[in-house]
Parts: structure tokens; C-alpha cells; sequence
């Protein structure tokens, strides 16, 4: 059975490698992806970015609906949610709802940025949160979803 891994990310996130470089790297999101599934060959990739929070919540949501019933499941969720990271009680709760692993991602260190950035409103719900390695940390939460149960309660 392969394995699926879903990649969300949120606002502003589809302007990686030309926004902030000093702060966020040169390497678009394209190329991340490139990277991570020729890391992964046998493992199916999905990515999808939204500046849209309900778009995102409806990403979380459809393991309920029929990913869990698929012949190849779905493994977990990277999720970089941007700055609804800080402010979307909706995604939260979306998160916590998902029956299989969420890793939170955050290219900078959230914890050493304005105070606003500071506060993660999804770290307690997330299986993993990785913080501050670049675009490195989606790769490093691929890894951490291939070797974690793909069920919450398992």
C-alpha cells in the first residue's frame, strides 16, 4: 500500500522564494516539492496552498469523508498554516478533528519573531511541530509522518 502525504499550506506561503528571502529562502514551493519527491519516490504527494482559511479546514476535513476508505489512505498532513497559525481558532479545531497525524511546520522560528508570531494556536494539537529549519523542515516532517502510526490513537 503506498503511503500519502498531504502538503498545506496557507496565505502567502504560494510566494516562497520571492518574499522575504532573508527571512524564508530563495527556493519556491516548486522546488521544495521537487525535492522532497525525489527524497520519496514511493510515497504520493499532494500539495495544495490556499490564502483561504475554510479551504485549508476543508483540506483537514476530507480524510473523513473518503481518505480513510481509499485503498492507499492518507498518512498524515504537513502543515505550514502561516499566519493563521496565530489567529484561526477554526483551524485549530479542524486539527484536532483529523484522525491522522498533523506535523506543524514553520520555516522561521516562530519563538524568536514579533510577539504576535510568538503564540501557536496549533502546536498542542499537532502530532510534531518543527520550527525554524528552513524549507528543510518539510522534508523533516515527511520523515517524522513515515516513521509515526498513521492513526491519532494508534
Amino acid at each position: 500500500m503506498a503511503r500519502r502525504i498531504v502538503i498545506l499550506n496557507g496565505p502567502n506561503l504560494n510566494c516562497l522564494g520571492r518574499r522575504e528571502t532573508s527571512l524564508y529562502g530563495t527556493l519556491s514551493m516548486e522546488q521544495v516539492m521537487l525535492d522532497i519527491q525525489r527524497r520519496y519516490p514511493d510515497v504520493f504527494f499532494t500539495y495544495y496552498q490556499s490564502n483561504h482559511e475554510g479551504d485549508l479546514i476543508d483540506q483537514l476535513q476530507q480524510p473523513l469523508e473518503h481518505w480513510l476508505c481509499d485503498a492507499n489512505p492518507i498518512t498524515g498532513f504537513v502543515l505550514n498554516a502561516g499566519g493563521y497559525t496565530h489567529t484561526s481558532v477554526a483551524l485549530r479545531d479542524a486539527v484536532a478533528l483529523c484522525p491522522v497525524p498533523v506535523v506543524e511546520v514553520h520555516i522561521t522560528d516562530i519563538t524568536h519573531r514579533e510577539a504576535f508570531r510568538r503564540i501557536s494556536l496549533l502546536t498542542d494539537v499537532c502530532a510534531h511541530t518543527i520550527i525554524g529549519h528552513g524549507t528543510d523542515g518539510y522534508m523533516e516532517a515527511v520523515q517524522w509522518l513515515l516513521q509515526a502510526p498513521t492513526m491519532k490513537n494508534e
